[in-house]
């Protein structure tokens, strides 16, 4: 590679750094990336973030499909897969000079993580799947939790009034009776283009994962709550049996997709656990 190249490498990962809002904070020495998931944008990790920036340099960015990023950015040919995704999470980690890191990605970002894994496997110390499923639909034996025409209902309710559909869906993924909460993430679903919210969501439950988690090497702890609307416990457990790397389960008693914005303090907990237990 000559150094023209590198060059515009360098400046395309600076670029990125800037698009997608990346901050990296605290005192520690070892990189910690926090990987929101469809919905929400980096401030879903507010309340969790305080308790890690002693022992960790924790990154934060956003989704390229969050509403906090420019839609202007977001290229309906590129990102049809979640490969792209991927893309940029390495481009970020290596303009910001991060050779190995612990990785907890909520939903979406949990497969984002795997397949970022996969393709770099000497990068990640660990991954922590919140809420992770790698494939959404029912299929067979395997118990997604969705049947297809159920996931077409709600393509269709996204299409015909958007608000609507926030209003009704956020309450049900925070599962638990948290006003703040539904509010947090009522605001950014309602920061997303309706249009890039609705192709998104086709994107993350028309992909299906199961095939490549063999691949993945690095040891993993999936957390799971008692009642998660988009993931039923059957997808954990399945995480847990077909994932390469040595895998744990942590299940939380609280209830909800979004553990980390509804029950903070459980989380938190649950997160150091995982981060510090030697697999």
């Amino acid at each position: 590679m000559g150094f023209g190249s590198s060059d515009d490498t360098a400046t395309k990962g600076r670029k990125l750094l800037e698009i997608l809002n990346v901050r990296m904070v605290g005192a520690g020495r070892r990189a910690l990336v926090l990987s929101h998931g469809f919905g929400t944008d980096q401030s879903a990790w507010n309340r969790v973030l305080p308790y890690f920036l002693r022992d960790y340099r924790v990154v934060l960015y956003d989704l390229v499909c969050a509403g906090s990023v420019n839609p202007d950015h977001f290229d309906f040919r590129r990102y049809t897969t979640l490969d792209a995704y991927v893309d940029d999470l390495l481009t970020v980690l290596d303009a910001l000079g991060v050779d190995r890191c612990y990785f907890v990605g909520h939903s979406v970002s949990a497969m984002i993580g795997i397949l970022a894994a996969i393709r770099r496997p000497l990068l990640f110390l660990k991954l922590i799947l919140v809420g992770a499923s790698p494939r959404f639909l029912n299929d067979g034996d395997y118990h997604g939790g969705f049947e297809r025409e159920e996931i077409e209902e709600v393509f269709a309710a996204m299409e015909a009034n958007y608000e609507a559909w926030v209003r009704g869906f956020a309450p049900l993924a925070v599962g638990a009776d948290v006003p703040a909460a539904v509010r947090e993430f009522s605001r950014t679903l309602f920061n997303m283009r309706p249009d890039i919210s609705l192709f998104v969501s086709r994107t993350v439950f028309n992909s299906d994962l199961r095939g490549v988690l063999g691949l993945v090497r690095a040891p993993c702890v999936v957390i799971q709550t008692a009642n998660d609307v988009s993931v039923p416990p059957s997808v954990a457990t399945y995480l847990k049996a077909h994932l390469g790397g040595r895998t744990t389960l942590e299940l939380l008693h609280d209830e909800g997709h979004l553990p980390h914005l509804s029950a903070p303090a459980a989380f938190v907990h649950v997160l150091h656990r995982a981060l510090t237990t030697t697999p």
